[in-house]
Formats: C-alpha cells, structure tokens, sequence
C-alpha cells in the first residue's frame, strides 16, 4: 500500500524492484507527472499496479489526465471490489465535500449525474461534474460499495480512529459492511496503526510510505 506520492514515484519503483511484491495499490493523492503507465513503466511488468484517487488527483486537468487518461485507468479501484493476488479488495477514493455530501448529514446530490444535472451548463467541465468533483465521493457510489463484500477497504479518507474533522465515521460503517478485517487510508500523511476497536484493523500510510497487506512498514511516511 503506497501512501500520498505527490509526484514523486522513484521510493515505489525502488522497492517494488527489490522487493517484487505481487501488486501494489496507491492511495490518492498521486499527482502523477505524466500518463501513470509511463511513470510505472519500470516495474509494470513485475507486479500489478492499482490505484484510487485522492483529493488534489483532480486540481489540475494534467492530474486527472495523468490517471484518467492513461493506459492504466482500468485499474483504478474506486467504487469497486477487484480480487488482487487472491485478496478482495474494495476502493473509495476521492475526498468528502461538504457541498455534496458530509456524512452523518443528508446528501445534498445522491450522484454525479444529480449534480451534473442541477449544476448548471456553465459550472460543467467538458460536459460533466467540474474537475473538482471527480474526486468527491458521491452517496449512490458508496451505497452500491456497501452491498458487496471484501478483505481489505482502501480509501483516501480515514477512518473514525481519527478524531476531530479527519476521520469519518462512514468509512467505519462501510469497511464493517463489507466485512472488512483491515482498511487502508492516505490523506493525512501520517503513518499510523489503529488496533480492531471499530471491528477491523485500521491502518494509516504516511507521506510517501510504504506498509505490506500486513499492516509493516516496507518505507516509513516522510516527515513534513
């Protein structure tokens, strides 16, 4: 699991060849400075690259271009069980915007196409939700997310284990109903381990770190 890389891949590069795992899945927040499957194109053909969007993935149409429009946007995660090396693993990338939806609240837009529809012709961009909202997390996502099942949650926001506006209670609630026994999140920067007090092992992945499906640390978070 790779935390927060904000343009900077050669850390994942460096130990995905030493230490050849069979995928790695990226947390958000990547800011790739080029199409993805060019920046990764070292170690593409050792091991399986995934990826869910963060919260800046969408402040500049190259950020979104570099994910959306390269050869791996197959990949990405969110909003999706994919079975990787034997694992289930469920995406929710994106961030909570309060001018859609902040849980525990009522949605203001159920969905992308609610809001594209109310938004207005002139806040579109290139006939759709505004480059900002491709990385908000919309409610009907979420709640198709909540019937399926997996192992592993992966999401860009946190959990409840933190306290205050950073950690979101819905990310509790989805991670039981999938019946999680382990999440994954980037977003703060701060590598952390939360212990199973909400019912599945909660893990935090720093600036650019690195943890294993263990919850180990392959590359500790940056200090900022």
């Amino acid at each position: 699991m790779a935390g927060d890389c904000h343009g900077r891949f050669d850390h994942v590069i460096e130990a995905a060849q030493v230490c050849l795992p069979a995928a790695i899945v990226f947390l958000g927040d990547m800011e790739a400075p080029a199409p993805l499957h060019e920046v990764l194109a070292p170690i593409t053909a050792i091991t399986s690259t995934w990826w869910i969007p963060g919260n800046h993935d969408t402040d500049s149409e190259a950020s979104h271009d570099h994910l959306q429009g390269s050869a791996l946007a197959g990949h990405n995660l969110h909003g999706r069980v994919v079975k990787i090396a034997g694992v289930r693993i469920a995406g929710l990338g994106g961030g909570v915007r309060a001018k859609v939806w902040a849980p525990p609240e009522e949605p203001i837009y159920q969905s992308a196409e609610d809001f594209i529809h109310r938004c207005g012709r002139g806040n579109r961009w290139r006939g759709g939700l505004p480059l900002k909202h491709r990385s908000t997390i919309f409610p009907d996502v979420y709640h198709r997310l909540l019937k399926q099942r997996a192992d592993v949650l992966v999401t860009h926001e946190a959990p409840s284990y933190w306290l205050g506006d950073y950690g979101q209670v819905a990310i509790d609630e989805l991670a039981r109903g999938l019946h999680a026994t382990r999440t994954f999140h980037g977003h703060l920067h701060a590598d952390r381990q939360y212990g199973s007090s909400l019912g599945f092992h909660g893990y935090g992945v720093g600036l650019r770190g690195i943890l294993d499906l263990d919850g180990q640390v392959v590359i500790p978070g940056e200090s900022e």
